[in-house]
């Protein structure tokens, strides 16, 4: 089918007649609950960083770059894991990801030293990246015709992951300590991943198949990570990506820390019905919020566009921010103020992945978006810097930091963006066909 402006929507592939029609959405389970067990790794640290400061008195600028060098290696390394899946299958990545997550909190347990600390971050880093490198990359072959809901739905477990946990790791750290709580939640929670990751397959040889049209450019064209990487287009998502991420690791990474520098971490709070400290009823709703955002706003860039998306989201993240940064001492406003920003901060982890399918095609959809997953880990290296920061000119110029950068990506996502991708993928089409375009209704 032709469009006015001279856009043909085409076929896509899906899974082959012998994948059962349930057979993607229990992927999609397994993938989802795989990324749940090691959303603690990333958002459960926050209340780790205090208790080991009190503990050794190391000070929180250099116990927090054992958060980057997590973050850093969980998403640099994901390129190599995703050739991996390729190469022998997602079940033996996922599992080897499980063991390297348990072993990672087993070495958090017992660290009494940086060094120690640091390993414990790089071995957590390699098994989170090869959990959330397969997952993610699995979903997107699954679901190539709704690659923002998948993808969504996928890191939602990353994001929400951690909301049921962190009650009870904030308990077994106030009762049993720190080391407990790594230990035991560190077992448990590689042994799942372990368990899920024999049930976790590709699917079978694709098909083309007709399928619903929806107003989303994309391509039928598939570049190589080689071909993808020599684009404007890649930088300019690369750029965004590092802005949006830097200031979200910096909040998920110190939240604890700034909550109790605002003085309202152990204030009582009382919302639907319950009754906790402000700094466990922000964290825990923080989760559920961004769990809920990332599959939410990958269902709206479906609908609206990938950068129409973009753009709301990062404008409100900015808009949350600047509440935080007037009125955060306020334990609601400080609770509802982190729900929010990120309630829109956890989309990029699914409207980026699906920027990238739809510019780069599905064949190497997997490793293409991990190539511009590895924003994340350029970002984290921002981190320590946050606390640096923060100990120098105060929490107002991180806040100030991040709403910057997320107004700068905001104006990118609109401005350069757009306009940049359609004519990447025009051109594109010209080169292939010379007169009809390979931009599909997707």
């Amino acid at each position: 089918m032709e469009r006015q402006d001279g856009l043909t929507s085409a076929a896509h592939p899906a899974a082959a007649p012998h994948d059962a029609p349930s057979a993607k959405w229990w992927q999609l389970a397994f993938g989802v609950l795989c990324m749940a067990m090691i959303a603690n790794l990333q958002y459960g640290w926050t209340l780790f960083v205090d208790p080991i400061d009190a503990k050794f008195h190391w000070g929180r600028a250099a116990i927090q770059f054992a958060f980057t060098l997590f973050v850093a290696t969980e998403t640099w390394l994901v390129p190599v894991e995703t050739w991996f899946v390729d190469r022998y299958g997602p079940r033996v990545v996922v599992f080897f990801g499980g063991v390297m997550i348990a072993l990672a909190w087993f070495i958090n347990a017992h660290a009494d030293s940086l060094a120690l600390l640091y390993l414990g971050a790089v071995v957590g880093g390699i098994g989170a990246g090869s959990v959330y490198g397969t997952c993610v990359g699995n979903a997107l072959k699954w679901f190539p015709h709704r690659r923002g809901l998948a993808a969504g739905a996928t890191a939602a477990g990353f994001g929400a992951g951690a909301a049921i946990t962190v009650v009870p790791i904030a308990k077994m750290i106030a009762t049993s300590g720190y080391q407990d709580a790594f230990l035991y939640f560190g077992i448990g929670q590689g042994a799942v991943v372990v368990l899920l990751s024999f049930l976790l397959r590709k699917p079978s040889v694709a098909v083309p198949v007709q399928r619903k049209s929806l107003r989303l450019p994309q391509t039928k064209v598939d570049r190589t990570p080689k071909e993808a990487v020599r684009t404007p287009v890649f930088w300019v998502m690369y750029a965004m990506f590092v802005m949006v991420a830097s200031g979200g690791l910096m909040a998920a990474a110190q939240i604890a820390p700034i909550a109790h520098d605002y003085k309202v971490a152990d204030v009582p709070v009382s919302l639907f019905g319950l009754q906790m400290a402000a700094l466990t009823m922000a964290i825990s709703l923080d989760r559920i919020f961004d769990g809920f955002g990332r599959p939410f706003f990958g269902w709206v860039s479906d609908n609206i566009g990938r950068e129409n998306t973009m753009f709301i989201a990062f404008s409100t993240a900015a808009i949350a921010i600047i509440a935080m940064l007037n009125f955060g001492t306020n334990p609601y406003v400080f609770v509802f103020a982190t729900a929010v920003y990120f309630g829109v901060f956890g989309e990029i982890y699914s409207l980026f992945p699906a920027t990238c399918g739809d510019t780069f095609g599905s064949k190497f959809a997997a490793s293409n978006a991990g190539l511009l997953y590895t924003a994340k880990g350029t970002a984290a290296f921002l981190v320590p810097f946050a606390s640096m920061l923060s100990a120098a000119y105060g929490w107002s110029a991180v806040f100030a930091l991040i709403i910057i950068l997320n107004a700068i990506a905001a104006s990118l996502a609109i401005f350069v963006l757009k306009p940049l991708r359609r004519r990447y993928l025009l051109e594109g089409a010209d080169a292939k066909d010379g007169k009809v375009s390979s931009l599909t209704l997707a």
